[in-house]
């Protein structure tokens, strides 16, 4: 029997796909030839095609593209950083490293983003048609804030106030004044920022987790997918470190130099 005929169709349509269109001589993602991507469009354009199902406008381009800039790397001090580096220096391949640091990303490190998103979401929810934000914030962030003291996206344990905020911010206020985005969720983000720092000495400002949140939601992204997003941007940094251990020749690097031994203590029994 042929193995190429496939009378009932089952073994075609086992992996059904809208995404990738693939025969000799042919790909094509979501109808755009590969040889029309290559020659006019960027590697984010292709991103978005793939995930949104059309490519993106000029604000959107520029917004996604400053979202995934700011995820790419935080430092040896983040754990999906120094996991990688350490899996480097045991013998595994490169991909095993990356794979190690990509695993640690999880709802602690890595998912603060997606929460922010469906904390925005509530807020905009919220408010419906009121005139502006600040009363379904503050509603929205003590129903949140009932459940954890912690509140995605804003403060953070390193910078008083992220670098990353300023540039972002700024970007998607231009999107919503070009009429890319609504700039609703912007609003309800910086709502937030100024109820979180009425009669504080010390600002809560918001993260990196916040403005990437902004971006997403205005940019209609699901939560979860904003996640996946984050994922993507932090596996370059993740990339680049572990290179960079793997070529040190180091063998067995741990979290702490090997001078320094681990506090014993000893449980109460």
């Amino acid at each position: 029997m042929s193995t190429d005929v496939d009378p009932t169709g089952a073994v075609a349509a086992w992996w059904e796909t809208s995404i990738s269109d693939i025969s000799p001589g042919r790909i094509a993602l979501r109808g755009e030839p590969i040889e029309r991507l290559l020659r006019e469009h960027t590697f984010v354009d292709v991103l978005w095609l793939l995930l949104m199902k059309r490519f993106p406008g000029a604000s959107e381009r520029r917004l996604l593209e400053a979202a995934l800039v700011a995820g790419v790397d935080h430092g040896p001090q983040a754990p999906s950083i120094a996991s990688a580096r350490m899996a480097a220096t045991c013998g595994v391949g490169l991909n095993n490293a990356v794979a190690n640091g990509v695993n640690t990303l999880g709802d602690v490190h890595g998912g603060a983003g997606q929460q922010c998103v469906e904390l925005l979401t509530d807020i905009v929810a919220a408010q419906g048609d009121a005139p502006t934000p600040h009363a379904a914030a503050a509603e929205v962030v003590a129903r949140w804030q009932r459940r954890s003291r912690y509140l995605p996206g804003f403060g953070h344990r390193f910078h008083p106030v992220d670098p990353r905020r300023d540039p972002i911010l700024e970007l998607v206020a231009q999107a919503r004044d070009e009429g890319a985005v609504s700039g609703r969720f912007l609003a309800a983000a910086l709502a937030v920022e100024e109820h979180l720092n009425a009669g504080r000495p010390r600002p809560v400002p918001i993260n990196v987790d916040g403005v990437t949140a902004v971006v997403y939601a205005e940019l209609g992204v699901p939560p979860e997918l904003a996640r996946g997003l984050f994922v993507i941007a932090r596996s370059v940094g993740i990339l680049a470190h572990a290179w960079e251990e793997s070529r040190r020749g180091v063998r067995i690097k741990g979290p702490i130099p090997r001078s320094v031994l681990p506090a014993y203590v000893p449980e109460d029994r």
